[in-house]
């Protein structure tokens, strides 16, 4: 079984050959690796892929930068076979993780989302575990081994708190290129389609077996936007939407929880000292405002 890795690119270079010398070193080799360059400003990057010679490979650059939203939903439309990740650009695959994946979408035909165990790095490649890590880990389904979640149970979980790891999780194909992702979302992208596969009927399994290293550094687009509280603009919006479209559908709890997002709330308190200590007038009136909205 072929896997689609797609790999919608722009930012750290070194970072990003990193990234994608871990897709080639996997253990499981029947894959295609589709990069799609947003225009980022090195004159070098398609002589580099041009140089990898593994015909697994495909490289395209875009004309005019399509932003993150623009560039993920351009990225589906190269899928051609039953699986998909959608491969973060500074993140690292195991070498296990695509062997791991294949081997769970056979053995659970009724799943449409794979989210296998992740280690946590900085820029430097060393293991981090700071605060929003370890919110994830409180938020994330207890037990260990395989869970699977489905419906409200499913929803209700994320809109707790987001404890996926969006680069590292399989999807069917089907499922992803159907519903693909809402236009208007940047930052809260990956969680709106993990809940529209909720509300669409779908499964989640999430596994205990270590397969991916998730990169989490400073300069990160989201991390930048939470600093200026311009990202939890965003999140208030998509909350309030989660919240009208859960009650439609009768499911009264998770609308509940997307009405209160108190984890969304509590990220941005944390990040209130931060600001006040940079002297960020904006991103104290905008986290402050998400406090009480």
């Amino acid at each position: 079984m072929t896997v689609d890795v797609l790999f919608p690119f722009y930012g750290d270079v070194e970072l990003m050959k990193q990234a994608v010398h871990s897709v080639l070193r996997q253990s499981y080799g029947d894959f295609r690796l589709i990069v799609i360059d947003d225009g980022y400003p090195d004159a070098s990057i398609p002589g580099w892929f041009a140089a990898l010679g593994d015909d697994r490979v495909s490289y395209e650059r875009n004309a005019t930068n399509l932003g993150a939203n623009g560039n993920y939903r351009k990225a589906l439309t190269r899928v051609t076979n039953e699986l998909v990740v959608v491969m973060g650009a500074d993140d690292v695959m195991l070498p296990n993780y695509l062997q791991w994946l294949v081997d769970r979408a056979g053995e659970h035909p009724e799943v449409q989302i794979f989210q296998p165990g992740v280690v946590v790095i900085d820029e430097h490649g060393s293991g981090v575990n700071g605060l929003v890590d370890a919110v994830k880990s409180v938020y994330r389904p207890r037990g260990s081994g395989l869970r699977v979640l489905t419906g409200e149970a499913l929803a209700v979980s994320l809109l707790r708190g987001d404890w996926l790891y969006f680069p590292s999780v399989g999807w069917r194909a089907e499922t992803i290129t159907s519903i693909g992702f809402r236009e208007g979302y940047d930052v809260v992208q990956d969680l709106a389609l993990a809940l529209d596969v909720a509300m669409h009927g779908g499964s989640l399994l999430v596994d205990s077996q270590l397969a991916f290293m998730y990169r989490r550094h400073s300069s990160s687009d989201s991390s930048v936007r939470a600093l200026s509280g311009t990202r939890f603009d965003e999140e208030r919006r998509f909350f309030e939407n989660m919240a009208a479209e859960m009650a439609e559908r009768g499911w009264n709890h998770a609308a509940r929880v997307a009405r209160l997002h108190l984890s969304s709330r509590f990220h941005a308190a944390t990040l209130l000292p931060g600001a006040l200590r940079h002297g960020n007038r904006e991103g104290l009136r905008n986290l402050g405002r998400h406090l009480v909205k």
